[in-house]
């Protein structure tokens, strides 16, 4: 039988051969081959500024909420903190959404959005990056990381004078975005599965844009393993040190996983409503929501700590530190501050969502741990599988990206022993979150929807 008459006989019976032939078909393309050689190549300096970027929102962090207070007298920030430097955030967001190309990147209320990244908008997304996360902003520095590596990996394309195709942008986009990302989750592998999740293609086209992702944040990774003489770059882990032995599942643990997590797969899901509908908000007044919606997550930083004693920094930060924290020590937060946390974060959370610049893992995460702390002491549960299945719904609801979700969460505990709870837990909230009525669309791009005329509105 000639190949042609074999393919036409393997189509007849279903698709996929016909789709393994188109894969064989682009991986001869010249053009697509060059694309996995640029992303290879892209790999390592994209990792290097994504290292150096995240060690200056580390250090600026370090300064504004540890060096600072103590030079001033206090061994921990002050109630009234927040209340000062989130508005200056507000502030210059608002500027840069209002001046700058790309608005500081997508709003991290629409979740992590694939594409959109460009050279130009590489000055706003990092000076919003820097006034969001360093003053307290309650949201992570994925998003910005995302933007941060599409753009480079488009601008050193540039640099070079590379043909600027349709398909190079997007592959190059997906490569960069991938090394990037990379850095702060420490593993290339969580790097691809979450852009393939984030990008939501199948088939050809799959692999298509994940080869070169995969290549350029695996050839990344050799900046923080080492190679040869290279010792490589020391990033924090994000391996949890969890109090205690992994237990043993029994029915308890699962049965009580299922319902934690429809709970808070619901409860984040109206904490990223809440975040939609006040991104709508901001477009249509933009200085003066963004400061205000600012200042409310302030507001919030500051109660917290009149009611509980504690560093406004556990509600005015990603909650990355924090979260390492409580699994290492939960008996350091009482049932009181694990409620005031959860309630005080969460609203903070979905203030910054709609307003400021960042990503929206991990205050999802250190949320879910929490709750799943908080849930802990129910009969037959037990407090590492009430968290693991916190984290795995909170994230899952905040990112619907449930296999992301999956890997990230087993990659958190560094153990497969609660691999059951948090696949269940995921999978539940999942689809709670895909049942429960949706807020607000999102414009391609990540923008918000096109708010109404100020005439119909009724507004100047």
């Amino acid at each position: 039988m000639t190949q042609p008459r074999a393919r036409a006989a393997a189509s007849a019976g279903g698709t996929q051969p016909e789709e393994a032939d188109r894969l064989r078909e682009l991986l001869r393309t010249p053009s697509y081959r060059k694309t996995l050689v640029f992303s290879a190549l892209l790999g390592i300096p994209v990792s290097l500024v994504a290292f150096w970027f995240l060690v200056a929102l580390h250090e600026l962090e370090h300064l504004v909420w540890d060096t600072l207070p103590e030079s001033l007298g206090w061994a921990m920030p002050p109630w009234w903190w927040p209340l000062v430097l989130l508005p200056i955030a507000g502030l210059v967001v608002s500027w840069v959404v209002l001046r700058l190309p790309g608005s500081g990147g997508h709003i991290p209320a629409y979740g992590l959005q694939p594409g959109g990244s460009t050279s130009k908008a590489l000055p706003g997304v990092v000076i919003a990056a820097v006034a969001s996360l360093p003053l307290g902003a309650t949201l992570g520095p994925e998003a910005p990381l995302i933007a941060l590596g599409g753009g480079l990996a488009l601008l050193f394309r540039e640099l070079t004078r590379a043909p600027a195709t349709p398909q190079s942008t997007a592959l190059l986009g997906a490569a960069g975005a991938a090394a990037a990302i990379a850095a702060i989750f420490g593993n290339p592998v969580i790097g691809a599965v979450l852009l393939m999740e984030v990008i939501g293609v199948g088939g050809p086209q799959l692999f298509a844009i994940m080869l070169p992702a995969l290549l350029s944040s695996g050839v990344g990774a050799l900046v923080f393993t080492g190679f040869g003489r290279w010792t490589g770059l020391d990033t924090a882990s994000l391996r949890l040190k969890v109090s205690g032995p992994f237990p043993h599942l029994d029915a308890g643990d699962v049965l009580w996983a299922l319902l934690v997590a429809a709970v808070i797969g619901a409860l984040v899901h109206y904490v990223f409503t809440a975040g939609r509908y006040l991104a709508a908000l901001v477009a249509a007044r933009t200085v003066r929501t963004t400061v205000l919606c600012a200042l409310g997550a302030g507001v919030c930083a500051a109660l917290y700590t009149l009611l509980t004693d504690r560093s406004p920094a556990d509600v005015a930060s990603s909650g990355q530190a924090a979260m390492v924290q409580l699994s290492a020590q939960p008996q350091s937060y009482g049932i009181a501050a694990l409620v005031a946390v959860l309630v005080f974060k969460g609203a903070a959370y979905a203030l910054c969502l709609g307003s400021l610049r960042g990503g929206p893992v991990f205050p999802a995460l250190f949320l879910g741990a929490a709750a799943g702390v908080l849930a802990a002491p129910l009969p037959g549960l037990g407090f590492i599988p009430g968290m693991a299945a916190g984290m795995a719904a909170a994230s899952a609801a905040a990112l619907r990206l449930p296999v992301s979700s999956v890997v990230l969460v087993v990659m958190l505990l560094g153990s497969v022993s609660m691999i059951p709870v948090v696949i269940l837990a995921a999978v539940v909230a999942f689809v709670v979150t895909e049942l429960l009525p949706a807020g607000p669309g999102v414009a391609p791009g990540g923008a918000p929807p096109e708010p109404e005329p100020a005439r119909a509105r009724g507004a100047v």
